[in-house]
C-alpha cells in the first residue's frame, strides 16, 4: 500500500469540513500542479493519506482514505485536471507540525521536509508508522496508542 499527504489551507478546507462529508467523501479538488495530479493518478482505492494543514497551522491533523481512484476535476472543464475522492478516517490525537517533522532525523528526508510546497505527495512506509505514532495512533488500526 502506498501513502500519500494532502495538504489544505484550513480557510479554504479544513479537517472539519472532511468530517462532515461522512463515508461519502469529496473530491480533492483545484489542485493545478503536474507532481500533484500525477501523484493522484497514481493512487488506488483504500490508500491512506494524512490531512495536512497549511499556511498559518502547518501540522497534520488527520488520516484520509482514497474512496474513488482518479477521475476528472469537476472544478475545471480542462481535461489535463484530475483529482481523487477521499473520506476521514481518524483525527490525530496529538497534531504533528512541520517543525515536529523537520526535527525528527527519521524523517529528514520526507518531502514535506524537503519540499514543503508540494500539495499532494507521497510518503514513505516508514515515514507514515513514525508520524502515526508521533501523532499518538496506531499506524494499522488507527487507533490512540
Amino acid at each position: 500500500m502506498a501513502y500519500w499527504l494532502f495538504k489544505s489551507e484550513p480557510g479554504t478546507w479544513s479537517w472539519d469540513d472532511q468530517v462532515k462529508k461522512g463515508d461519502k467523501g469529496e473530491q480533492w479538488d483545484g489542485v493545478r500542479n503536474y507532481q500533484a495530479r500525477n501523484n493522484m493518478q497514481a493512487m488506488k482505492l483504500g490508500e491512506r493519506g494524512f490531512f495536512y494543514h497549511s499556511v498559518n497551522e502547518k501540522k497534520i491533523v488527520g488520516v484520509v482514505e482514497v474512496c474513488k481512484e482518479a477521475h476528472p476535476d469537476s472544478t475545471t472543464d480542462d481535461e489535463r485536471w484530475h483529482c481523487v475522492d477521499v473520506r476521514a478516517l481518524a483525527p490525530l490525537v496529538t497534531p504533528v507540525s512541520l517543525d515536529d517533522v523537520k526535527a525528527t532525523p527519521e524523517l529528514e528526508e520526507m518531502v514535506l521536509a524537503k519540499n514543503s510546497r508540494l500539495s499532494v505527495q507521497p510518503v514513505e512506509p516508514e515515514e507514515w508508522d513514525r508520524i502515526c505514532r508521533m501523532g499518538g495512533i496506531d499506524p494499522q488500526t488507527l487507533k490512540p496508542l
